[in-house]
């Protein structure tokens, strides 16, 4: 496999990396650290999966066969790649938040021990 890809592909995939990340840390909702969480980790996913996705499974394509090729990104396949990446990392991050607080009952109040009927 050969590596085509330069800067101004990686600029731009890092750029879209960044943006769908920034509707991911307003999607995942909680709190500021739990949304920089989400933008933090759904950007390196994105950049990642973007690179596979446009030099692996598409490097074989030239600029004719996929439009729009910008300096060997394939903007088409990496920006659907980011959008299915996203909906996986915010619900996966909302899987986990809500886990984390632990069980609850109606009205948000959390059991904590034994009790027989009281909040049934």
């Amino acid at each position: 496999m050969q590596w085509d890809m330069g800067l101004e592909g990686l600029a731009l995939l890092a750029a879209i990396s960044l943006g769908f990340a920034v509707g991911a840390g307003l999607l995942v909702g909680g709190g500021r650290v739990h949304r920089l969480w989400a933008v933090l980790t759904d950007t390196v996913v994105c950049f990642g999966v973007g690179l596979l996705t446009s030099e692996g499974i598409f490097g074989w394509a030239t600029e004719e066969d996929l439009q729009p090729n910008v300096d060997g990104l394939s903007r088409g396949e990496v920006l659907l790649s980011s959008l299915l990446t996203t909906v996986a990392v915010v619900l996966v991050m909302r899987y986990v938040a809500r886990r984390a607080h632990g069980p609850r009952v109606h009205g948000g109040r959390h059991l904590i021990g034994r009790h027989r009927g009281q909040y049934s």
